[in-house]
């Protein structure tokens, strides 16, 4: 039998509007990984957040990993180390947060799985209502960095219009980063060459696993890169449609009703097995 990957998405993918996992997708990645498969988290969150899901679900044996921010960072969950990292270089970050304030938009980075950020605002509260995380407030964002960022993300929660428009007049700054919405009101900028498709590769060369045992499944615009990466692509019933199109295949089960144990089912897990 040989080995395969699936890849999921987080968020309204694996997990339910209550941030839990349901009793199918639990025993489906159970049998993936006593098959010998391997399952991979991607997601655009810190690696602490991530953890969070890891311990949940047990994964912290052979053959588990994450991709964090967007694929910036790869975690071996079973061995608990950073794999790799990239970062946004700091001349990139202050025109980032530059733009954003001639601009007026919110505008937040993190350093060390924490959020940082110069306002309590809607856009926080927001932000945080979609992932629980530590944050810092600060008097100047920029200057209290101590390190290069794994991303930025600007969040507009009244008028998302903006975010495009800003991406479209800042476009010139992807010649040195790579800009994706990962929610209507989140716009992400990462490291040059960084998405969850990325990812899929790294983890894919790593392993040794050819990219025709690849599955990977996602909900959002984030995910686009991975679904097109992988050897078959799926988007979640209830995926954002610019995703449903260039997926192989949608589920006929949304992230309510055990999306991942379908994918398991259909993709990963032999007849025998399933």
């Amino acid at each position: 039998m040989s080995s395969k990957i699936l890849f999921t998405d987080i968020d309204d993918t694996l997990l339910n509007k209550d941030k839990s996992v349901s009793r199918e997708n639990r025993e489906a990645i159970r049998r993936l990984l006593e098959q010998g498969h391997y399952f991979v988290l991607m997601t655009g969150r810190p690696i602490a957040t991530g953890r969070i899901v890891i311990r949940e679900l047990e994964l912290t044996q052979p053959g588990c990993y994450m991709a964090a921010y967007n694929g910036g960072v790869i975690y071996d969950c079973a061995a608990g180390r950073i794999l790799s990292e990239r970062t946004l270089p700091m001349e990139v970050t202050k025109e980032l947060i530059d733009e954003a304030h001639k601009e007026g938009i919110y505008v937040q980075t993190y350093q060390r799985d924490t959020i940082i950020t110069e306002k309590d605002g809607k856009e926080l509260e927001f932000y945080l209502s979609n992932a629980v995380m530590r944050y810092k407030l600060v008097d100047d964002l920029f200057s209290s960095l101590d390190k290069e960022p794994n991303k930025v993300i600007l969040i507009n929660v009244d008028d998302t219009d903006r975010l495009r428009q800003f991406q479209e007049s800042h476009s010139y700054l992807e010649e040195r980063s790579n800009s994706f919405f990962s929610h209507d009101e989140f716009l992400e900028y990462c490291p040059k060459g960084i998405n969850k498709g990325s990812g899929v590769h790294y983890i894919s060369s790593f392993l040794g696993i050819p990219m025709e045992n690849t599955v990977a499944v996602g909900d959002e615009r984030n995910d686009i890169a991975m679904v097109r990466a992988a050897h078959v692509g799926v988007a979640v019933k209830n995926a954002h449609s610019e995703l449903m199109k260039v997926a192989d295949y949608v589920t006929e089960h949304d992230n309510e009703h055990g999306a991942i144990a379908e994918v398991i089912e259909k993709y990963i897990l032999s007849p025998e097995e399933g």
